[in-house]
């Protein structure tokens, strides 16, 4: 489990890295059309939209995964490590379902604009949220596979439980 969800999170990582050298070349082109051609591709600003969606729901993803993602952890800080844990199971178990409630919701709505065409590049407008409905569903895997590797003890998060 931990090698796919490893997989998972890098492929994320990666996708989400290409996104950014996307979105820059784009934009290069933007700031070249416009100032060297004269004339400004109109596209640039609605595909630099989907690109950013990209980046952020798939690196949100991923660091949830890595637990890189920011977090609040001063209140779990603050308490002895029994209550610690009750803490961190509470988090992975809102995580879960906030990632599940975003996976659901996110293929309704992407359904739901499937057929509407972007402006200018002619693209569905569910692209605009499939990003989001991949999030969700990654999350809900990541949330529970802390979870798992919470129960069997095997849970190597430093800041949230104390191994020592």
């Amino acid at each position: 489990m931990d090698w796919i969800l490893d997989r998972l999170a890098r492929i994320c990582v990666l996708i989400a890295g290409v996104a950014i050298v996307a979105m820059t070349v784009i934009f290069a082109w933007l700031v070249f059309g416009r100032y060297v051609l004269n004339d400004t591709p109109t596209w640039v600003e609605q595909v630099s939209l989907l690109l950013v969606m990209v980046i952020a729901f798939l690196g949100a993803a991923a660091g949830v995964h890595n637990h890189t993602h920011l977090s609040v952890v001063v209140f779990r800080n603050l308490v002895p490590s029994s209550v610690r844990t009750v803490f961190v199971v509470i988090s992975d178990i809102l995580m879960a379902g906030f990632g599940g409630m975003m996976f659901w919701y996110g293929i309704e709505l992407t359904q739901f604009k499937w057929n509407t065409l972007i402006p200018l590049i002619q693209w569905s407008e569910g692209l605009r949220s499939l990003p989001l409905t991949i999030s969700g569903a990654l999350l809900f895997l990541f949330s529970t596979g802390h979870l798992i590797r919470l129960c069997l003890g095997r849970d190597e998060r430093q800041d949230n439980i104390d191994q020592g």
